[in-house]
């Protein structure tokens, strides 16, 4: 059983998916398997978010040598955005040499509106790839061990996916995204189309907008100190 929530963990756990059939309206080859992938310093990037993407990695100098695969996913057992160690690295790799890969919702869909990913506004999209570029920050020093008993725990305990959510958070804020991580929550919270399960996870087990503008604040103000 453990193994099996283990490997959930890895390739994907059940939570709320935001992709129903669009078949109608848009080619799935075309929208979920993007031919354009751009390479930059071991990062494959889909050309419809680049910008985005380089934008949330130019604040984390510690990741600038880290193999990461951003990729278009129809579905996502969970949220809209997840980031994973790939499972054949996490076993045949060193920690310093692991990859990593960021699964991207292609489409939202609103019922009335479906929308790509790469039109959320900039900010938005930017703090929510950071988010996802600090559970990689929070991956960097874990063995495989500790990884898979990490899976493990937070398949089964609330309370460690809060510690995960928040440390993800923090990290972003503290390399500098406190803005962009602010207008995600902001963007999902007062967008309709987001049904209330979805923003009651968000608002409980991730930092409230209140929690990042009080650290944001803690920072300058520690900033200022050494200035």
């Amino acid at each position: 059983m453990r193994l099996l929530l283990i490997w959930v963990f890895l390739i994907g756990s059940p939570q709320l998916n935001f992709i129903t059939d669009y078949h109608l309206l848009y080619d799935q080859k075309e929208q979920l398997a993007s031919e354009d992938v751009v390479v930059i310093q071991k990062k494959r990037i889909p050309i419809e978010i680049l910008e985005p993407v380089k934008e949330a990695l130019s604040h984390f100098p510690d990741l600038e040598d880290v193999d990461i695969t951003f990729e278009f996913k129809e579905k996502i057992s969970g949220s809209v955005m997840q980031a994973q160690p790939k499972v054949f690295s996490l076993f045949v790799d060193g920690k310093d040499k692991r990859k990593y890969r960021i699964k991207i919702t292609r489409l939202l869909d609103f019922g009335d509106i479906i929308i790509p990913i790469e039109k959320v506004p900039n900010d938005a999209l930017v703090g929510w790839i950071g988010h996802e570029l600090g559970h990689i920050m929070d991956y960097l020093d874990r063995s495989s061990t500790n990884m898979m008993r990490f899976g493990f725990k937070y398949i089964v305990s609330k309370q460690k996916v809060v510690e995960a959510e928040l440390a993800a958070d923090s990290y972003a804020i503290e390399c500098g995204l406190g803005h962009q991580v602010l207008a995600t929550k902001e963007y999902i919270l007062n967008h309709e189309g987001f049904d209330d399960e979805y923003k009651e996870k968000i608002r409980t087990l991730y930092m409230t907008p209140e929690a990042i503008v009080n650290l944001q604040e803690e920072m300058n103000e520690e900033e200022s100190i050494f200035d």
